[in-house]
């Protein structure tokens, strides 16, 4: 049985933007807004930008190669099973917390109007809060299994929920209040500078609002048409993304009374059980906008928490296809889909919920996923050196360039996210390295492909020492600055080492073999 391409562009590209709209746009206006000041729109171009060049990468290798799970089977092409296996693991520690986290944020928001899912004077799930937890991920798990047809439908009428609403909050807040003197007020446009704007990049939620796009390379192998629908799906949902949330920055600087910003923009304190965007629809007598901001809250983590679910089912079918997995979890059912994945993943799912805090997987989530976007570049490079011939329904102009800058902002992008989630991260890969000498002393290390991996060794290391003395939450002994050079020209040194050193010609033929069934149905590459 093999997976079925049944996702058009529509769906592919919803899937990208339900993963990247969640609950963010509520709280993200604020937090970058109080960094950079109105320049924070500009911080909306600047990580719609970074996230752009990423895109870009996995556009081209993507479309060249659509196979399930991708950013667990794409890197096995070009540097082996061990980089497929490491960044595969790393995604996929990330996806097992993030349809929880989901979960559990819609239930939160739900809490107010059914006190019975939470504790007594708490945030927290009460025992039935859990039991309605646990049901909605056996829901979505059960939508999943029943084809990707059907669950692309559902994802698609989600998201144009997830899209009205913030387009119909940004138009009624522009007609509503709308007050161009606030742009220039408080120390005008850009009272911290260009600082400020990299400040809101990294630390205001910007970058990490627009990570969500990945979950469009995980369904690259069951798309129909993937060398067109994969690149432009992958492009015009970081596009969408970014027209709603630069709208939404705009329209809150606007609408913001004055008197609200007279002692700067790091003193606003615009807050509500639904985030500033509610909270400023509710002082400006908006009541039913503020009702829609609610269901918003509400449909918009249910609605990742249901990409999430596929996704990471295609991420596990891919790790147990290298090996990393059992074989078994690989397995598709009669209609295509990788239901022993499924399976594990809501086990997994269920243990999260019982025995982890909402806190914690919050931070595992962020470390967790961020490694798996370095990816890109490097398969990008590799796959150039080893089949410069092969024909690629996209090619990124100026590959070499456009990977350089990816990498560099996937490296930032590590850092920025702080000691705290690199640490994590560490410990992640300390656990997935337990697991992976288990498998190699299992079933022997020669294929393994431990040469092209080297370069790992020192990206890691060198990420978690600049993290360690950063700002970011470390000892503060690497002055800001100094610390985007520095890494940048850290992460230059390590992609080229890496891009240098990819498998042989005769070992990628070998694994392009082993998904000959899938590439065979995606030959089909114009519009």
């Amino acid at each position: 049985m093999k997976m079925q391409r049944e996702i058009g562009l529509l769906g592919l590209t919803f899937i990208g933007v339900s993963g990247v709209i969640g609950s963010g746009w509520l709280f993200a206006p604020l937090q970058a807004v109080q960094l950079a000041g109105p320049a924070a729109i500009l911080a909306w171009v600047v990580g719609g930008a970074a996230m752009f060049l990423l895109a870009l990468t996995f556009a081209e290798v993507s479309a060249m190669l659509p196979v399930a799970g991708g950013l667990g089977r794409l890197p096995q092409f070009s540097h082996g099973k061990t980089v497929a296996m490491v960044m595969g693991w790393s995604a996929w520690v990330g996806y097992s917390t993030t349809a929880p986290l989901e979960v559990e944020a819609t239930l939160r928001y739900l809490g107010p109007h059914f006190p019975a899912l939470q504790q007594a004077g708490s945030d927290s799930l009460s025992g039935f809060g859990l039991t309605i937890a646990i049901a909605m991920v056996g829901l979505f798990t059960l939508i999943n299994y029943y084809g990707v047809k059907l669950f692309a439908r559902i994802n698609s009428g989600l998201t144009w929920i997830k899209l009205v609403i913030p387009v119909v909050v940004i138009v009624m807040l522009i007609i509503t209040s709308f007050e161009p003197s606030n742009f220039t007020a408080a120390g005008g446009f850009a009272p911290h500078g260009m600082q400020g704007v990299f400040s809101a990049v990294s630390s205001g939620g910007v970058i990490v609002s627009y990570i969500g796009f990945r979950h469009t390379i995980d369904l690259a192998g069951e798309t129909r048409n993937p060398g067109f629908t994969v690149p432009v799906a992958l492009l015009l949902s970081v596009v969408i993304c970014f027209l709603v949330y630069g709208g939404l920055q705009l329209a809150f600087i606007g609408a913001l009374n004055p008197a609200d910003i007279a002692n700067g923009w790091d003193k606003l304190n615009v807050t509500g059980t639904f985030g500033a965007i509610g909270a400023v629809a509710s002082g400006l007598g908006l009541l039913w906008v503020a009702r829609l901001i609610n269901l918003g809250a509400v449909v918009g983590p249910f609605g990742g928490a249901l990409v999430s679910v596929g996704s990471n089912a295609r991420l596990s079918y891919a790790l147990g296809e290298n090996g990393f997995f059992p074989r078994r979890i690989a397995t598709l059912s009669d209609r295509g889909v990788p239901s022993a994945a499924l399976l594990l993943n809501l086990v997994v799912s269920t243990l999260m919920f019982l025995f982890i805090p909402f806190e914690e997987l919050l931070q595992i989530c962020g470390a967790a996923v961020t490694l798996s976007f370095a990816v890109g570049p490097v398969v990008l490079l590799g796959l150039r050196r080893i089949d410069p011939d092969r024909p690629r329904p996209f090619r990124v102009p100026a590959g070499t360039i456009v990977a350089t800058a990816a990498f560099a902002v996937a490296t930032l992008v590590i850092y920025w996210g702080g000691w705290d989630t690199v640490w994590r991260l560490g410990l992640c890969l300390l656990v997935g390295l337990v697991l992976f000498l288990g498998r190699g002393l299992k079933h022997g290390l020669h294929d393994l492909d431990l040469a092209q991996a080297w370069w790992l060794l020192p990206y890691c290391a060198g990420l978690g020492i600049a993290s360690y003395c950063s700002a970011y939450g470390g000892v503060g002994i690497l002055p800001r600055g100094l610390d985007t050079i520095l890494l940048v020209a850290f992460s230059i040194a390590i992609l080229f080492a890496a891009a240098r050193r990819p498998v042989s010609r005769e070992t990628y033929e070998g694994y392009l073999a082993e998904d000959s069934g899938a590439l065979a149905t995606s030959r089909q590459t114009g519009p």
